[in-house]
């Protein structure tokens, strides 16, 4: 029988008290013997001598040596308390280590408890199933692998989650973000001058998956109440998309709860005019009362930017489905029709077109921030459509060619390979942003998902020489990725690493060396688990929990790094939204069994919200056992 969770805690304060009481009696007691033990500055044989009167002869004291055997007497009882001291704290050992083989054996036993009530074909039992009426969150237990140490890391993460939450509750509740060290909210302007409660919204399906059902409720009832859009203030587009409109669609999606919709729906309305340009290509900003959109003044000539029009297709075209008003994939395919006839200079898309003429404005093409996504979203929406969408399989297959022949590039060493910016058909700098750390996991998904849909066809062949070499391309920069992570003081990777100058994988400019929670990394660890089952991935995964704990943990919160090469890397004070959406959602995912959430009926989009695939889409409530 499991031990009750209050007995559990009742057990371990038992024993600190213990530990605390011995050592306050021990110090106690060696306080009351101080001023004897002060007075035998040399040693307790020389208690007793007279000083000679400038050098006389010593003189014994008699009085001096009843106080000399007294001294003694309590010296020998002090070691005897000592000893007694050093067998209770041994014995205190043994018993915490007992307790601590006892608790894991008692996990391993219900563990098998819950395998043989399953295969007798009966439910196991949950305690919830008494209390619940309506659907609910998966418990974390529930959807949870066999090996108890996975579980408990995964436990561990989920900890982590419920901190900083709490800690944005306590001290922003409502504001975009949280300063974890000063203990304030925070806001910038991709949300806005006002704030909208950004981390509330982005992080409410990570509550919902991880069965943290009061900090969801409370969250629910803040997005019902406070969340509106009728606000004099620019936001860009592209954020609200993958953070608002995707986080309110996944957890309606888990939920089954129409009030997600409705607000996703209120949001999208508003967002609608930065599409009001002379090709349909949308602005980056728009203001979401007076309607106005512009571009960023320090983008290209004012143009718009791949990644950001590339990254809505997805969330636009479920609120479709899920609405039945075309208007928001109507949009979306209007964009992806420019871009499939648009000319690509090497293969490559560049990072930045003009939204009057739909001409590139740049040669600069990347998989890092200013294209990254735009390449996901492509065979990610192949995925959700459920491999219905050809033109977008299409359009990523004949990227690879490009990016493999101008983008990746091999280490001087020959063992490392990364992805590079290239500028008019050469690279740019031999450099990797740890935004680009996400397409090893995208390119073996991909290349898997190509495997399986060409299985029974006449291509299985050639599907199957593909799969393999982008999944070992996927593998090999993951580990790169990992490289950078490694060859930090901290062991969490900076903003941009080089392989140039004698280094690789190793940040050289000081705007390069920060690290601000980002998710990259940790993402491309999940789908190579999922799809691998290397033990590797959950044991870097491990190391990246080990080390936000060690150093991004503040008093309130998570906080970004300053300088991941130094022991003391100094904090940034900010606790990203993504944090929450991304970061220890993947981590979480890492230590669950691939049942929970399985890719073949969920895809994750760009902020990790995961969407059902469209077979599955009138399927993917999320009860109890875990099961879409």
């Amino acid at each position: 029988m499991p031990i009750p969770l209050l007995t559990r805690r009742a057990q371990r304060h038992c024993l600190l008290l213990l530990i605390v009481a011995a050592f306050l009696g021990f110090a106690f007691l060696a306080y009351l013997w101080l001023p004897e033990l002060a007075t035998a500055g040399t040693g307790a044989d020389n208690i007793g001598l007279a000083g000679g009167r400038h050098g006389g002869p010593l003189e014994i004291d008699p009085h001096a040596l009843q106080d000399k055997r007294a001294l003694y007497g309590k010296i020998q009882a002090d070691q005897m308390r000592q000893a007694a001291y050093r067998q209770l704290i041994d014995r205190l050992h043994l018993a915490e280590t007992e307790l601590v083989k006892l608790r894991k054996q008692i996990e391993v036993e219900k563990l098998k408890l819950t395998n043989l009530t399953r295969q007798a074909g009966l439910q196991p039992m949950h305690p919830e199933h008494h209390q619940q009426q309506q659907p609910a969150p998966p418990a974390a237990a529930s959807a949870g692998p066999v090996n108890h140490t996975v579980l408990a890391m995964r436990d561990k993460v989920r900890d982590m989650m419920r901190f900083a939450w709490t800690s944005y509750e306590r001290y922003a509740w409502g504001m975009n973000e949280l300063r974890p060290v000063s203990k304030i909210g925070h806001t910038t302007t991709i949300f806005g001058s006002q704030p909208i409660g950004a981390t509330i919204v982005d992080a409410v399906d990570t509550l919902y998956m991880m069965n943290l059902q009061d900090e969801f409720k409370k969250a629910r009832d803040w997005i019902k109440d406070n969340l509106q859009f009728d606000k004099d203030t620019q936001v860009s587009v592209f954020e609200m998309n993958i953070r608002f409109i995707g986080g309110l669609l996944s957890v309606y999606y888990m939920s089954g709860d129409r009030l997600f919709v409705d607000k996703a729906v209120q949001l999208a309305d508003r967002l609608l005019p930065a599409f009001n340009t002379p090709t349909g290509i949308p602005y980056a900003l728009v203001n979401l009362k007076t309607k106005v959109g512009k571009n960023y003044n320090w983008a290209a000539g004012s143009c718009s930017i791949l990644s950001e029009i590339g990254t809505l297709h997805m969330e636009f075209a479920a609120l479709s489905e899920i609405t039945g008003n075309s208007v928001y994939l109507d949009k979306v395919l209007k964009i992806r029709s420019i871009l499939a006839k648009a000319n690509k200079p090497n293969g490559l898309y560049p990072n930045y077109i003009h939204p009057s003429t739909a001409s590139w404005c740049q040669q600069h093409s990347s998989l890092a921030g200013l294209g990254d996504s735009f390449y996901e979203y492509l065979i990610k929406e192949w995925l959700r459509s459920g491999k219905a969408d050809a033109e977008a399989k299409q359009l990523f297959d004949e990227s690879l060619p490009g990016i493999e022949r101008h983008m990746l590039r091999t280490s001087d060493s020959a063992r490392l390979l990364y992805l590079a910016d290239v500028k008019f058909g050469r690279i740019a700098e031999k450099k990797m942003d740890h935004l680009a750390c996400f397409a090893g996991g995208m390119f073996a998904l991909g290349a898997h998902e190509t495997r399986q849909s060409a299985a029974s066809s006449s291509t299985s062949t050639s599907a199957e020489a593909f799969a393999n070499k982008w999944i070992q391309i996927g593998a090999r920069i993951t580990a790169t990725c990992r490289e950078s992570y490694e060859r930090t003081a901290v062991k969490l990777g900076p903003e941009s690493f080089r392989f140039d100058s004698g280094v690789e994988a190793v940040a050289v400019r000081v705007p390069e060396k920060v690290y601000i929670l980002r998710p990259e990394t940790v993402e491309s660890y999940f789908y190579m688990w999922r799809l691998t089952h290397d033990q590797k991935y959950r044991d870097w995964a491990w190391d990246v929990v080990r080390a936000l704990e060690t150093y991004c943990r503040a008093e309130a919160g998570y906080s970004g790094l300053r300088d991941v090469y130094s022991p003391s890397p100094g904090k940034d004070d900010v606790q990203q939204s993504y944090f929450l959406a991304e970061t220890l959602k993947y981590l979480y995912l890492i230590f669950s069994d691939d049942s929970f959430f399985p890719l073949d009926r969920w895809v994750f989009n760009t902020e990790a919200h995961p969407l059902p695939i469209r077979p599955y889409q009138n399927s993917s409530r999320i009860s109890f056992d875990g099961q879409g």
